[in-house]
């Protein structure tokens, strides 16, 4: 090998190790703490669909995903994607362990949530009391709850001050409003199986949200091929249109299979976006010492 050739080929290389250690890493990640993020959630602006942005984030510091709505910040615990269900907790929330006052929970009206099917909420410590607000098929959640639940039961209620509602009693609004409803505290729960009503120690206490896709609730074909090919699915900030982020911060309208397909190099062109350049259209000619495309 000349030296002409030697020295093309060590400016060539010391320049590509160079853009390598400049290349940002994945902007939109795949988990926060002990949670897999998936479409349509995202970890920040540009990430997962926009209409979740709002809503849903992760603090990289605390490594928590927390839903936020105009009644609070609420850590979420658990996602099920296969349902398209979202499990919070609310801090306020009485439970079997500790009962305490509650500010209640609310959604917004245009997001892109709604109460599941399988939340019940139990109304404790009612000021007024309103037949109408009781759904009188469920009392019997209320006789475990009040008989069984030590930190409930201290508080010698009577047991008719107990009201309980399904998703559906809570209105349009989807807003537990206790000011309105004159409790001082509420509780959540879901999943509540035939073998554990009669033991609410052992209740999921939370709060479980259902989200759609779309309006036809059909899963982007475009996302599957991107998140099969270790990408994430996102969105352009400026036009909001479907953006795949690969490993190496780079987005793509499609998938990061390419990344695998072919050897790839990544330039950096005239502009801050990084360009992909496949590694087998370059070559170092030792008589023209210049870059030549097969």
């Amino acid at each position: 090998m000349s030296m002409k050739r030697s020295s093309s080929l060590f400016f060539f290389l010391l320049f590509f190790f160079f853009l390598s250690s400049h290349v940002s890493s994945q902007a939109c990640l795949k988990t926060c703490g002990q949670i897999p993020i998936k479409y349509p959630l995202g970890t920040g602006s540009g990430c997962g669909d926009p209409r979740f942005t709002r809503y849903i984030k992760c603090d990289p510091d605390q490594q928590t995903l927390t839903l936020t709505t105009h009644t609070g910040c609420y850590p979420i615990t658990s996602v099920d994607y296969a349902k398209q269900t979202i499990y919070v907790t609310d801090s306020s929330m009485s439970t079997c362990a500790c009962t305490r006052p509650s500010q209640g929970f609310g959604l917004d009206w245009d997001a892109p949530f709604s109460f599941h099917d399988d939340t019940v909420f139990t109304l404790l410590d009612l000021t007024v009391l309103d037949g109408s607000l009781c759904d009188r098929q469920s009392s019997s959640i209320c006789n475990f709850l009040y008989s069984n639940c030590r930190a409930i039961s201290l508080i010698n209620l009577q047991e008719s001050t107990c009201c309980v509602y399904v998703p559906l009693d809570l209105g349009p609004s989807f807003e537990m409003d206790l000011q309105k409803l004159r409790c001082s505290s509420y509780s959540g729960f879901y999943n509540l199986g035939p073998a554990q009503e009669s033991h609410p120690e052992n209740w999921n206490y939370g709060i479980a949200l259902k989200y759609k896709f779309n309006v036809f609730d059909e899963y982007p074909a475009v996302c599957g091929g991107c998140e099969r090919s270790n990408g994430a699915c996102g969105y352009n900030t400026q036009t909001s249109s479907f953006v795949c982020n690969c490993p190496g911060g780079i987005n793509t309208t499609s998938d990061c299979f390419f990344l695998y397909n072919s050897g790839s190099i990544v330039l950096p062109w005239f502009s801050r976006a990084w360009m992909m350049y496949p590694l087998s259209w370059v070559v170092l000619d030792s008589d023209e010492s210049s870059l030549k495309g097969f």
